[in-house]
């Protein structure tokens, strides 16, 4: 009942007002049924926007740190996830993949719509990252559908680190599901994976027009700070007055 207070009420909204979002493709979403939609990850509203524009309720696997957040934004971070019926995610290593995977597939079990940032965490510099093979072994196992879905000016809208949004327009383009039947019981394989992972990320790229790295996020934003750091001890200090 929350999920929907949110949507109609109290979020859905204000966030029609600041993003003022153009939705293109909606008719690839599926009315019924289960099905994965899979996009790119720009922004902390990314989250909320999707559930706004949708008819259907759609869930998602959100990182496990934004229900563990502390003081009064943590708590409200919390809360608002939580009342979205959002799923807790811990990243730190292969078996929290696979309780992710066993999540994931427990909502589409119910024939619900599920959420996926294939990239694993959003982009710091808005180009478009390697995707993690989850989503194929979700698509695989379950025989459904993904739908690939491109999130564009969300990144100038509220970049990483930015609290309020500007007031910037963004559209949310959908596309054709992409069926992967002709792989049925080949979840095991990793070229398999890896391949149906790739088309996924192709057809993000396609929508969404950004410039794609092969490489994982998390590595790129690792190898960022750590520049950053480098350049940070290399400057030199300046003398006490």
């Amino acid at each position: 009942m929350f999920y929907y207070l949110l949507k109609y009420v109290l979020v859905g909204p204000l966030l029609r007002l600041v993003f003022r979002p153009r939705i293109e493709g909606l008719e690839h979403v599926p009315s019924s049924g289960a099905a994965i939609v899979a996009g790119n990850h720009l922004s902390f509203s990314d989250h909320f926007l999707l559930p706004t524009i949708l008819k259907r309720r759609i869930t998602f696997l959100a990182k496990a740190e934004y229900f563990t957040g502390p003081g009064i934004k943590g708590r409200l971070t919390a809360f608002f996830f939580h009342s979205a019926g959002q799923i807790p995610v811990d990243r730190s290593g292969k078996e929290a993949g696979q309780a992710a995977i066993r999540e994931g597939l427990g909502v589409l079990g119910r024939g619900e719509l599920l959420g996926i940032y294939p990239e694993g965490t959003r982009s710091h510099d808005g180009r478009l990252y390697k995707g993690k093979v989850g989503v194929a072994v979700m698509a695989l196992k379950a025989g459904i559908p993904v739908i690939p879905c491109a999130m564009i000016g969300t990144f100038e809208a509220q970049p990483p680190g930015k609290v309020v949004p500007h007031i910037h327009p963004v559209v949310i383009r959908f596309g054709k599901p992409l069926d992967f039947s002709r792989y049925e019981g080949m979840e095991e394989e990793r070229a398999v994976l890896r391949a149906i992972t790739d088309e996924i990320m192709y057809a993000v790229l396609k929508l969404s027009g950004q410039e794609y790295v092969d490489q994982y996020a998390a590595v790129a934003k690792a190898e960022e700070a750590e520049r950053k750091a480098a350049e940070k001890r290399r400057l030199p200090r300046l003398p006490r007055s």
